[in-house]
């Protein structure tokens, strides 16, 4: 019997039970943190041989003869396209390798677009009336934070399980001159784990936007972060941007971030030719380089893509069974109330689960209250308002597997309590 169909009576003892067990894990004092998805220090350890690459000053010069310690290079040394270029399926000319972070890149793409346009702009974004974005929801939090940053108004569009919804994007876009950009987390997306299929690829790729200068902003980040012996793949979208006559259409997005180190990885842009020169050329001004020793420490780290998926089997093996024990939790203590629902991702970093509709919120406090900091219960959706208060995003990665076990223990009586609270209040 599910908690719907149970009776008042029923659903009071249900609940009474519940609190009782939610004031023994309070009365715990616990302190854990699911609120991001950080790797735990055991996975940055295993990329600590690293700093070990270096024995000499000849040993920092990179195979073109540049000297990475010096000014020079713009967008990246040659080794470091080369290795990306081959991770992301773009050429050397087609790539510009930056600092640590692909969110920076991300926000530095917009506010170019803002000041200066991007290739084949008319005028800048921010000369236009109103500028406005598709976002695919649940999503990035920090995607939304960009556009609120420089007033951008966000459309909310819906996640389908191969994608986001392409009969109301392919619309929106070729009537709306407004709309710019939309936000992709094609492979694993944050929080729901989908892989886009080939049709929704080609049908970003075939879009016909009123807008000239739109874009879209792919951000690859999980594109090597795969879970299971039978990982998802999507097809490469400059390439079906190239077959149909659309390849300045697309900014292409990644980091090592959860590769090596979050705070000194290395991130990517990928996109046409034109617009690498494009942006390189106004990028130029903001800065002579990015950190070139660190690009040629991933590159004798790592040595080839081969080298990339090895490390990533060690990833693997250490936060596979963390995703295991959610999702078993997960199971056993709800899986038949018919109170929440949730994905079984082949990768990414997150477990996305929807509540009863109007329980997210109340889940997110009592776990809060209980000592579990999770990320904030509308957070997936533009403007942190989920309209039906039902999403959340749990991140295991972070929490060794003990903590991981007792936070999982508050999180699954807490949703019981939402929803046994909810129900009796209708």
């Amino acid at each position: 019997m599910t908690l719907t169909e149970m009776s008042r009576e029923q659903i009071s003892a249900f609940k009474s039970e519940c609190e009782k067990e939610y004031e023994e894990y309070k009365a715990m004092g616990m302190k854990l943190d699911m609120s991001r998805g950080k790797p735990g220090a055991d996975q940055l350890d295993i990329a600590m041989p690293m700093f070990d690459v270096f024995t000499n000053a000849a040993s920092m010069i990179a195979d073109d003869g540049t000297d990475c310690r010096n000014y020079g290079a713009l967008t990246g040394i040659s080794d470091a396209k080369k290795l990306f270029g081959e991770l992301l399926g773009v050429g050397t000319d087609e790539i510009i390798i930056g600092g640590n972070s692909s969110l920076a890149m991300m926000y530095d793409t917009v506010s170019r677009a803002v000041t200066h346009g991007v290739y084949g702009s008319d005028k800048p974004w921010g000369k236009c009336e109103k500028v406005k974005f598709l976002c695919p929801a649940p999503g990035y939090d920090r995607h939304f934070a960009i556009c609120e940053t420089f007033g951008i108004e966000m459309i909310t569009v819906p996640m389908h399980s191969d994608g986001p919804d392409m009969d109301m994007i392919e619309k929106l876009v070729s009537e709306d001159e407004a709309i710019k950009g939309i936000w992709c987390v094609p492979l694993y997306s944050n929080p729901d784990g989908i892989a886009y299929s080939d049709e929704v690829v080609r049908r970003f790729a075939r879009l016909s936007p009123k807008a000239k200068d739109f874009r879209i902003f792919w951000d690859n980040a999980y594109c090597v972060h795969h879970l299971t012996d039978t990982p998802d793949h999507i097809l490469n979208i400059l390439d079906e941007c190239k077959k149909a006559g659309n390849e300045d259409m697309v900014f292409i997005f990644a980091s090592t971030s959860k590769i090596s180190f979050p705070g000194a990885g290395v991130a990517i842009m990928a996109g046409s030719v034109n617009n690498m020169k494009h942006t390189a050329k106004i990028m130029g001004i903001q800065c002579i380089s990015y950190d070139k020793i660190n690009q040629l420490r991933h590159v004798k780290y790592f040595k080839d893509v081969d080298g990339i998926m090895a490390h990533m089997a060690k990833h693997r093996a250490i936060i596979a069974p963390k995703f295991k024990m959610v999702l078993d939790m997960l199971d056993s203590s709800i899986g038949g109330l018919g109170i929440l629902e949730w994905n079984k991702p082949n990768g990414g970093y997150f477990v996305s689960v929807n509540t009863l509709d109007g329980c997210a919120k109340r889940t997110v406090q009592l776990c809060k209250e209980a000592g579990v900091v999770l990320t904030g219960a509308g957070a997936t959706f533009p403007y942190g308002k989920d309209p039906n208060d039902r999403n959340i995003r749990i991140a295991p990665t972070y929490p060794p597997l003990n903590e991981l076990e007792a936070a999982m223990k508050i999180f699954c009586v807490s949703v019981k309590l939402a929803a046994a609270e909810k129900l009796l209040e209708a």
